[in-house]
């Protein structure tokens, strides 16, 4: 009994193992290429947007007073799901190369906009996020200078941290 355990134990970590190095190996590539990632919007609602990504649809809305009919979440507060999403890959990946576990992660996000521009009211202030702050509550047995370090390397590699922090050429055609 206690060998079929132990062999049991055995395949299992032999399986994570190959697991492991197959991730490694998969973002070590994405690494070394530049990916090219697409959206298709379907916009036949003046508010109301449907995305498709990788198969997936993504419903995207207003609250009332901006003319939706608020069934989703809206581009904004998805801009904040979507640097969640990528800080949570990019915190464990980064954990996992630093040695330690990661035995749960929270992330708060919020950021302060001003709707006036957006909505045609006042040119006074620019029209996305002022500020955008983030609060990680990470349950793991890392010191404190491990964590810092952690920070430092998640914020550096999270590319939608980049997108964000830094002025991305965007170029938009008329067809």
């Amino acid at each position: 009994m206690k060998k079929r355990v132990l062999t049991k134990a055995k395949s299992l970590l032999a399986i994570l193992l190959v697991f492991s190095l197959v991730f490694l190996c998969i973002s070590k590539n994405y690494a070394q290429e530049t990916m090219k990632v697409n959206v298709k919007a379907d916009c036949r609602h003046p508010a109301r947007t449907v995305i498709e990504a990788s198969g997936f649809k993504i419903i995207i809305d207003e609250p009332a007073p901006y003319g939706g009919t608020n069934l989703a979440a809206n581009p904004v507060e998805y801009l904040l799901a979507a640097f969640a999403g990528c800080l949570n890959v990019i915190c464990h990946l980064v954990a996992q190369e630093m040695g330690f576990e990661l035995k749960n992660l929270e992330i708060e996000i919020e950021g302060d906009l001003n709707p006036s521009k957006a909505m045609g009211t006042s040119m006074a202030e620019r029209a996305g996020y002022k500020e955008i702050r983030i609060k990680f509550k990470p349950d793991t047995d890392a010191d404190k200078e491990t964590l810092k370090k952690w920070v430092e390397a998640v914020t550096d590699r999270c590319p939608v941290h980049d997108s964000i922090s830094n002025a991305t050429p965007v170029k938009i055609s008329l067809e």
